[in-house]
């Protein structure tokens, strides 16, 4: 974690390097079709370091047409001045940590902000004209319906047009994962709920956990369910490229000595087989509403690959899937117990 500001100029010096190598390695500019700035806080960077960053990705990024550039957000350090700052560059999406709009909630969760910052900076967002998406977290201790309920609804009230949900997970080396709170609240009810309020407001569960009015969907997200090339640059970032995983280094110190070292901070790396890589996009894909398209399945996998594929998906139960016209996808009900499904493909 980067917080110290001197700590924050080597880091940015240390990305734009990181940046330069890899164009080196491209021969040229970087072509990006989506851009995806997050993975932190991004709204802790102040204005001139935001026009550092900018600075370095016009360098050595070529932005291709109908760009898609995203950047996520925080209501405790969001501004009008980096609100101001987007709007008169690339960005296009900005995706809030809102989590919950309940005040008791939010200091269960011990957010740095209230449900009163957050109302403030989704309002803002939306006035500026931005394509805003909010992130909420359901399953909280002493959650309810109603309060669920009521948290989707203000949301929607201020108009954004995109939604992902993500069920309370209580990690191993975390206080909630060491000794969990009491009151914890079934999270199955509430994302059954979700899929039955938000399409009566004209939002598509587009994935598993992503909802958005028609053709606001993130399709930088969707490049990764769809087994696209991806780049990741910065501590802890993941990349794919035709078959190639890599990780870069999380540990900020050996992050920086790699780069001053004129090293790519790469800490892990592994070229997929291909009957892994069929097994991992078909997985991915039935993340989405898309599912796996027969054609394209057969072109980057073989007909042997996609028919193993089938065998394991007629053994799943009726109800939890759907195929039409050579595309096979995940009902609602099979969104709903996807982990346990994506089992069989393993």
């Amino acid at each position: 974690m980067v917080s110290k500001a001197s700590e924050i100029d080597k880091f940015m010096n240390c990305l734009d390097e990181e940046l330069k190598l890899w164009a080196a390695l491209a021969g040229g500019k970087i072509k990006v079709q989506t851009l995806y700035i997050g993975g932190g806080t991004p709204t802790l960077l102040n204005h001139w370091q935001w026009e550092r960053l900018i600075s370095s990705l016009e360098r050595y990024v070529d932005f291709l047409p109908f760009l898609e550039a995203s950047v996520e957000a925080n209501p405790g350090s969001l501004t009008a001045d980096h609100i101001k700052l987007w709007r008169s560059w690339r960005i296009t999406r900005v995706s809030l940590g809102v989590q919950s709009l309940d005040d008791g909630e939010l200091q269960l969760l011990k957010r740095p902000h209230s449900a009163h910052d957050a109302a403030d900076a989704i309002a803002a967002l939306v006035a500026s004209g931005l394509d805003v998406s909010v992130d909420l977290i359901f399953g909280l201790p002493g959650q309810t319906i109603q309060s669920w309920h009521r948290t989707l609804k203000d949301c929607l009230n201020f108009g954004i047009r995109h939604l992902s949900i993500y069920e309370l997970t209580l990690e191993e080396g975390t206080p909630w994962g060491e000794c969990p709170p009491s009151g914890l609240t079934e999270g199955y009810p509430l994302y059954r709920f979700a899929q039955w309020y938000l399409p009566k407001k004209r939002f598509i569960q587009y994935e598993i956990a992503s909802f958005s009015l028609p053709r606001h969907w993130c399709r930088h997200n969707i490049a990764y369910w769809q087994g696209e090339n991806f780049l990741g640059v910065g501590p802890g970032a993941w990349g794919y490229l035709d078959g190639f995983r890599y990780g870069n280094t999380r540990e900020i110190n050996d992050y920086f000595d790699q780069i001053t070292s004129e090293n790519l901070p790469v800490e892990y790396q592994e070229i997929l087989p291909q009957d892994k890589q069929a097994t991992e996009a078909a997985i991915l894909a039935l993340r989405t509403r898309w599912g796996v398209t027969a054609t394209t399945f057969k072109r980057k996998y073989g007909w042997k690959a996609y028919r193993k594929f089938l065998d394991t998906w007629m053994k799943l139960p009726s109800d939890c899937r759907t195929s039409s016209r050579g595309r096979h996808a995940f009902t609602p009900k099979g969104f709903r117990i996807a982990n346990a499904l994506w089992e069989n493909f393993l």
